[in-house]
């Protein structure tokens, strides 16, 4: 019977956790609508003082559904600092930068970032003056952080160093599950997207972009 009622409760869950993003879709497409996500060079990411390698890129590549999960997280190795390089393929006009971490003394407290630098040294982290600096939260709440955005308007790499946790020294381990930005964005040397779309309706690009394509010489046969 409990085996039962426990099913009950995860399908519950399941269908009220859906039922919430779409009954709240006005919260949610502001946030998907100015998500950098698809100009993230995940690629190219880089992540100092991770415990586990490539667990900085991991919480980055989560999607703006996954934020809520706890897995993948990046943990801090040695100490409590970490720096996360991140590029863009695109050029970023940053509005924000969303941020979920937790109520335990391993979350940030404070969050420098640093426009157009890829640092690869904890000194010379410290060294740099942050294009902004955060004090954060110790919550488990997704926290949203406007930056200044006349400092963040022709962006293409950004730095994320946190210099420390909440345990005022007392935990080495800083622990962060999700990383995500808002803006606006401009392609680099490229051709506006639906210009790439109808010109790769070629047989020869179908193993290129193959979903993308094939949607599009569909329509074109319809036509």
């Amino acid at each position: 019977m409990s085996h039962h009622c426990h099913n009950e409760h995860d399908d519950h869950h399941h269908h009220h956790v859906g039922g919430a993003e779409h009954d709240h879709s006005d919260d949610i497409t502001p946030a998907v609508q100015f998500s950098l996500y698809q100009q993230i060079n995940f690629d190219e990411i880089t992540t100092l003082n991770e415990q586990v390698h490539g667990s900085g890129k991991a919480i980055i590549k989560k999607t703006w559904a996954e934020r809520l999960t706890t897995e993948p997280e990046v943990v801090s190795d040695a100490d409590e600092q970490l720096i996360i390089n991140v590029p863009f393929t695109a050029q970023i006009k940053l509005h924000s930068l969303l941020l979920r971490t937790s109520p335990s003394p391993s979350a940030p407290k404070t969050l420098r970032l640093l426009a157009n630098a890829d640092i690869h040294d904890f000194s010379a982290a410290e060294d740099s003056t942050p294009t902004q600096e955060f004090e954060l939260s110790q919550t488990s709440e997704m926290q949203e952080l406007p930056v200044k955005r006349a400092r963040f308007n022709a962006v293409q790499r950004l730095c994320l160093f946190f210099p420390d946790n909440f345990s005022d020294g007392e935990e080495d381990e800083t622990r962060i599950s999700y990383v995500g930005f808002k803006g606006e964005w401009m392609t680099l040397g490229q051709a506006p997207k639906n210009i790439i779309y109808e010109a790769a309706a070629r047989p020869t690009d179908h193993k290129v972009k193959g979903t993308d394509v094939r949607g599009v010489g569909h329509t074109n046969q319809g036509q």
